[in-house]
Formats: structure tokens, C-alpha cells, sequence
């Protein structure tokens, strides 16, 4: 009988130390701790596919001809470069027989979202600003430099152009050009 009570004491002492202790260190510290375990492991594995896609863009851009790459910051520069630009400009106009008397930025810069261009999102990669152009020559000059912006290696559209008519041959010009960047 004695080896009875002291089965059911043993036995009531250790659903007391359950409920007591391994239960509550279960489920409040252990339970936790795993959470955070398998948090910090789906960190870790997004951390490892950044990783990966990023040396796969990596190697990809090391992958293109430097030719190309040049030939593509021309084309869509990381920044406005403004004296670039206007250097282009009175060169192209020169060649083109149109003589330039002012070159200005026009106050603000235009969203190419708002005006129905490229829009990727919310977050537009593409920032513009529009360059407001005077200048003086005849008709053939200015054609000539309309052809060398169309050609240009750089992304320019021009937005308006007011004719203001002579009787020599020569016109005076005002142009709206938008010129465009990556933000």
C-alpha cells in the first residue's frame, strides 16, 4: 500500500512541476525563442536571394561592353549636367549655322508622370526639366538643328517653338526643350 501512495505522490509531483515549471518555460521562453529562430531564418534566406540576384546583376552589367555602357550614360545620364548640355547645344548649333542668344532652365521641374511619358509606379525613375532656348538663324539652320536634336545621343524632345518672321531671311526663334534623367 505504501508503494501505492508513493506511486501516486510521485506521480502527482510531477504533474505539479509541469504545470509549474516545464509548461510555463515552454511556452512563454522556448516558444519564443524558436519564433525568433525562424524569423532570423527567413531573414536570412531573403538576405541570401539579395545576395545571389545581386552578384547575377553584377555580373550581367560586368557582362556588357563598356562601349555600350558609355554610349548609355549618354543616352540617359544619372544626373542633369547642365553645362554638358548647354556645351552640346551651342556646338550643335554652330554646326548647324543658328546662333544661340540664351539658354535658360525653365523655373521647376516637370514629373514625366504628369505628362502621360514613362511612369514606373509610384517611385519614377525618370526625372526632366525643361530648357528654354533663343536663338537666330534661317530656316535651313534651323532644320539642320532640329536633325542634330533628333540624332542626338541624349533623350531631348522639343516642346514649342515660336517663329518670329524677317524680311532679311534670317528668323528669330524660342524653343521649349524637355531634357531627361535617371533620378
Amino acid at each position: 500500500m505504501n508503494s501505492h501512495i508513493l506511486s501516486i505522490l510521485a506521480l502527482l509531483l510531477a504533474i505539479g512541476i509541469f504545470f509549474i515549471y516545464v509548461n510555463p518555460t515552454w511556452n512563454d521562453s522556448i516558444l519564443a525563442t524558436q519564433e525568433r529562430i525562424a524569423q532570423a531564418d527567413q531573414t536570412l534566406a531573403a538576405a541570401t536571394k539579395y545576395t545571389r540576384q545581386q552578384k547575377e546583376l553584377t555580373d550581367a552589367r560586368n557582362a556588357i561592353d563598356p562601349a555600350n555602357l558609355t554610349r548609355l550614360t549618354t543616352f540617359l545620364p544619372d544626373s542633369v549636367n547642365n553645362v554638358g548640355l548647354v556645351l552640346d547645344l551651342n556646338a550643335l548649333a554652330a554646326r548647324s549655322g543658328l546662333s544661340l542668344s540664351n539658354i535658360d532652365v525653365v523655373a521647376g521641374n516637370v514629373s514625366t508622370s504628369a505628362q502621360g511619358a514613362l511612369s514606373v509606379g509610384s517611385a519614377n525613375p525618370l526625372g526632366s526639366v525643361n530648357l528654354s532656348l533663343s536663338a537666330a538663324g534661317t530656316y535651313a539652320a534651323l532644320q539642320a538643328f532640329l536633325t542634330g536634336i533628333e540624332k542626338s545621343a541624349r533623350i531631348l524632345d522639343v516642346k514649342d517653338i515660336v517663329v518670329r518672321g524677317s524680311d532679311t531671311g534670317v528668323y528669330t526663334y524660342q524653343m521649349k526643350i524637355r531634357l531627361y534623367w535617371l533620378r
